[in-house]
Order: structure tokens, then sequence, then C-alpha cells
């Protein structure tokens, strides 16, 4: 049997091409249904674990589970928002903590989150590097942001407007990076936190005022204005001067997380929110992902099946490969019947060929499925949750 599987490697090497394929053919084959497998499963532990984390969503009505993803995974929504006078409504029963949340903004593709500090302590993020924001105009960043944004704490990071054509007059706004976080294998780390005022500065909201300039007029300063990108800076020596007009209580956010002090509280607050004439909506995070879970998990059962069918035809296909292979291989297959050999050692060398084309494409399915394992996590929230 030895000398079985020495003939069989010999041959697999010397047609090199044609077994490289037909291994990655059957690792293929073992590891599509199982990669998918894992990333769902992945993608139900990062989802379930981010909704059961946060008891209650506020947001304005319409699709629960688009507000539930704007403010769990702050993605892009064009749900209608809410202001801070439900934040306050929420904060005047006693019954739990409001976590007001301003995500509308994006910043050179990732979200840009007005948060208050609690926020951080909710979510147990801590820094990794520099300090936590304590001034209008700072930001800091998640962990795959600052990476792939090349910042630390000491640069600046500039927005980008919502509308190149704002006629408000709204200007990009220059950001100093403050703090890096510590890797938190959520959405978080996708994100760049500011606090709520300086998002609303973005709204247009607040502004400063710089001092007119004294020098005569010159057309020419004009036309260099015009070429030059204009935006706005909070610092130090111009921090006194910005100021917000209007109600606080009217400055628009995208939801709250509502922090129930105990299960009582929690069913009190919702029960606050079941007329039809209320313009906000409560949620259960949990329940808005178990609902998209559902849906995703159908789809993953028709891939299996489509999987199935493809699995199938690719099998047939070897048996093809492996049959016209034999025919091929008439002269050889002659040869060993001249040498003494009967039927069953040309059976022996096919089937150590086939077992160790298995062996190989095994241990390939193997490597992969661990690579795989290893990087679930971020290609589900790059792919899927963000």
């Amino acid at each position: 049997m030895q000398h079985d599987f020495y003939l069989a490697w010999r041959y697999l090497r010397h047609h090199r091409t044609r077994s490289l394929i037909l291994i990655v053919c059957l690792s293929l084959l073992a590891v599509l249904p199982l990669a998918l497998h894992i990333l769902l499963d992945e993608g139900e532990r990062l989802m379930t674990a981010r909704a059961e984390a946060t008891p209650l969503l506020v947001g304005a009505k319409g699709s629960a589970m688009d507000l539930t993803f704007n403010a769990l995974y702050f993605s892009e929504s064009t749900q209608t928002r809410i202001t801070m006078a439900e934040a306050d409504r929420i904060a005047l029963t006693g019954w739990a903590d409001p976590l007001a949340i301003h995500a509308r903004f994006r910043v050179k593709g990732h979200p840009l989150v007005g948060v208050s500090l609690d926020y951080f302590d909710f979510r147990r993020l801590s820094l990794w590097s520099g300090q936590m924001l304590a001034m209008l105009g700072e930001c800091v960043l998640g962990a795959e942001a600052a990476e792939s944004l090349g910042l630390k704490p000491g640069d600046s990071l500039l927005t980008s407007p919502e509308n190149l054509f704002d006629l408000a007059g709204v200007y990009p706004l220059k950001l100093h990076v403050v703090g890096v976080l510590g890797k938190s294998h959520s959405p978080d780390d996708q994100a760049v936190f500011v606090d709520l005022q300086t998002a609303w500065v973005m709204e247009g909201l607040g502004h400063g005022h710089a001092e007119a300039a004294s020098s005569p007029f010159d057309p020419a300063d004009l036309a260099a204005d015009a070429k030059r990108v204009t935006y706005t800076e909070i610092t130090p020596e111009n921090l006194d001067s910005f100021h917000f007009h209007g109600d606080p209580a009217n400055y628009p956010i995208s939801a709250v997380i509502a922090l129930p002090h105990d299960h009582k509280s929690g069913v009190l607050l919702r029960g606050r929110y079941l007329s039809a004439e209320d313009a906000a909506q409560i949620v259960l995070p949990l329940e808005s992902t178990r609902g998209l879970l559902q849906n995703i998990f159908r789809v993953g059962a028709l891939f299996d099946g489509v999987l199935l069918l493809v699995g199938s035809a690719t099998l047939l296909v070897l048996g093809l490969v492996f049959a016209l292979s034999l025919r091929l291989r008439q002269g050889e297959i002659h040869t060993i019947f001249l040498l003494g050999c009967s039927r069953a050692t040309v059976v022996r060398l096919v089937g150590a060929e086939i077992l160790l084309l298995v062996v190989a494409g095994g241990a390939l399915s193997w490597a992969l499925l661990v690579w795989i394992q290893c990087y679930a996590g971020d290609w589900v929230r790059h792919f899927v949750i963000s």
C-alpha cells in the first residue's frame, strides 16, 4: 500500500496544474457552506450582543429597524429626527437616564457621532492614547477610524460639507483630534466622536464671530478667497465667541438610548409612547435585531440550497474529469498490466490519488476556515453592520 501512495504522489506531482485545480475545487466545496455559517454566526453574535446591551431606543416614528441600525451601528438614515426635548422628557419621568445620539454626518467614510461623555461609560470605551473630549471642536477617534485615517492625538480632521451647494453658508469644521479609543470590536471602532454641541455647530445652530478686517478692500483678495478652502475652526482664542441661538430643547438628535433603572421603570416608560398621536416611538433593539436575523437566516438557508446544487454539479464534473483521465491513461494502465499487476492494483492507485487529493483539499479547507474565523468579526462589521 505504501508503494501505491508513492506512485500516486509522483503522478500528482507530475501533473501539478491539474492536481492544484482539483484540490482547490474540493476545498471550496467544503469551505463555502461552512464559511457562510461562520459569518452568519459571527454576525448574530455581534448584533445580538450590542442589541442586548441597549435596553430601549427612542426615535421618530417610522421603521424600527432603521432607527435601531442608525443608533446602534451608525448607518445612514433618512428617518425623521427628534429633538433634545425627547431626552428631557425621558429624564423628567425619573424612570430612565437618557443618552442622546447625533448620527447624521459622515467624515471621509466614517460616521461622525455626537454624544455625551456618559456614552463612553455606557459602552465601556476607554482611551488608548490622548485624552477625552473637553472643548468644543474636539474629536475622539475609534481604533479603526484612527488607523484608516492615519491620525493621532494632536492632528486635525477637516469635515466635508454635506452639500457643496449649501446656500446657508455652513462651512466645513476643522476638528482637533485629542484622543484615540482602544479597540472594542464594535461599530464604535469605526466612528469619529464629538460632543453634541460640536455636532450642532456643524448643523449651523452655533457659530462664532470673527473680528472684521481693518485693511482696505482689494479685489485681488476676493479672488484669492474664492480659491481658498474655507472652514470653521474652534480654538481657545475664539471659543468664547461661539454661541447658539434658539431653545436647546429644539436642537435635533437622531435617537435617545434610554437606560431604565429597573424592569418596572422600563415597562412604565414604554407605556408613555403608546399614544398614536405621539411623534416619537420606543423600540426594543433586541426584538428589531432578532427580526432582521430571522430574515438573514432565511437567506442563509436559500444559499445552503444553492451551494448544495452547485456542490453536486461540481462533484459530477470532478467525476467526469477522473473518468476522462482514466481514458487518457489507457497506455499507462496497459503498461501496468504488462508488468503483471492486476486490476486491483489499478483501483488502489486511483484510490490513493483520490485520497491524497481529498487530504490536501481538507488541509487547505482547514487553513481557509481558520483564516476566515480570525477575520469573520471584522468582515461582518465592515460589510454587514457598517
